[in-house]
């Protein structure tokens, strides 16, 4: 695997940040959308199926070791199960498609003038697997597998949630482990390949051996199901609750379902244009109900996903929260409520320095904020379990933050 601690030196025309290459990713992935509208098939199905028979082949008979060889036999008896049962959501998913890569010259992914892969999905145009077509969403697990694998969590944190947002694609989130088996399966058999091509001299296997089962140990991981916690933000404009919640992504592995993005989107509008003014009125009472309809619903599709998944809107009234909570606690997963606070001079503050960075009027954006100090209810008697009250102001709130989650939902 490429080294992790080297500096990027390549030139912009060669070198991609994580936001370039996410971007870059939807716009691609987009374009397949638009100009090539998806049909129900099994094709993407039978690809998978047919990368899993190739794939488990190769590696069945390049290990030699007893105990690796029964971990591929049990990922290969998991694949198949899930392969059957998720039949439906590969049927949705329509024709599969050429890799990201193919056609485009090599490019490296850094971030803050730090190397992370000389390519920038891991993946090398000239590897049996980027030849291959297949679900576009492939394109990114080849990429979070790429950086789970060099133990860049945050990043390949950061990298699933921005994709999602941008793209809207979180049906893909029902197939992710599937495929990062597959990409796992696939890292192993090309480090095994790269020792018999005899470009590795032979002192290198014990090396290569431990990457290969670094890949194993990947697949295993993703093979597991997770009972994943929801996580409600709460809180008005200018509470640092975007923020906060951000960073728990990051810090958690969750995916943030934002109000802002999602409302665009009812409407045709990009979530990247968040600061713009858009030409219809989206801030309907009728809309607003909508959005939060959205978000429980895609909340149900994460969870059941296995995917921790944080909500970013401000639930000022206790009908949105209820809504929400309802996705866990209907599955019987963990949820919790975050009241994200601070003293009303802060909170005027952070709203008219927002507004001026964005060129948009601080007043407008004082009266949002009063509005919704009016329409906020207070917490009731069933929501206090469930509750958590962070003062945004205080030192170390992130920290606490964690901390804090953590004890209440992942602890034990």
């Amino acid at each position: 695997m490429d080294a992790t601690s080297a500096t990027c030196t390549m030139s912009p025309s060669t070198a991609l940040s994580l936001d370039e290459l996410i971007d870059s990713l939807v716009a691609s992935h987009r374009a397949f959308v638009d100009d090539l509208p998806y049909v129900a098939s099994s094709c993407c199905l039978a690809a998978t199926r047919s990368l899993v028979e190739d794939e488990v082949s190769v590696l069945d008979a390049r290990l030699t070791g007893e105990e690796d060889r029964h971990r591929l036999h049990g990922l290969r008896e998991w694949l198949d199960q899930e392969l059957v049962r998720l039949e439906p959501w590969f049927l949705e998913r329509g024709e599969p498609r050429p890799s990201w890569v193919v056609g485009r010259q090599v490019m490296a992914l850094c971030d803050r003038q730090r190397l992370i892969m000389a390519n920038a999905l891991d993946l090398e145009a000239s590897d049996p697997l980027a030849k291959r077509c297949l679900d576009p969403g492939f394109d990114l697990v080849s990429l979070l597998v790429g950086l789970y694998v060099r133990d860049e969590t945050r990043l390949a944190h950061y990298a699933l949630d921005r994709y999602l947002r941008l793209s809207g694609d979180y049906s893909l989130t029902r197939l992710i482990s599937v495929f990062a088996v597959c990409r796992s399966l696939a890292g192993a058999r090309r480090a095994l390949q790269r020792w018999e091509s005899g470009r590795e001299p032979a002192f290198r296997v014990a090396e290569i051996m431990t990457e290969c089962r670094r890949y194993l140990d990947l697949a295993e991981r993703a093979a597991n199901f997770r009972f994943p916690p929801l996580i409600i933000g709460v809180g008005v404009s200018g509470s640092g609750k975007s923020r906060f919640m951000a960073e728990i992504v990051e810090r958690l592995g969750a995916v943030r379902l934002c109000s802002d993005a999602e409302r665009r989107r009812l409407f045709g509008i990009s979530p990247q244009g968040v600061v713009q003014e858009p030409s219809v009125d989206i801030f309907s009472s009728k809309t607003t109900e909508r959005t939060y309809h959205r978000l429980a619903s895609l909340a149900g599709l994460l969870l059941n996903a296995g995917i921790p998944t944080c909500i970013d809107a401000t639930c000022l009234t206790r009908g949105q929260r209820k809504l929400l909570c309802q996705q866990g606690e209907a599955r019987g997963l963990p949820v919790l409520l975050v009241s994200f606070e601070a003293d009303d001079e802060t909170l005027r503050a952070r709203i008219v320095k927002r507004a001026k960075r964005q060129g948009a009027d601080p007043a407008t954006s004082l009266d949002v904020l009063n509005r919704q100090q009016l329409l906020f209810e207070g917490f009731s008697d069933d929501e206090r379990p469930h509750l958590l009250h962070l003062d945004t102001v205080a030192d170390n709130a992130t920290d606490t933050l964690a901390m804090l989650i953590q004890q209440r939902v992942f602890a034990g």
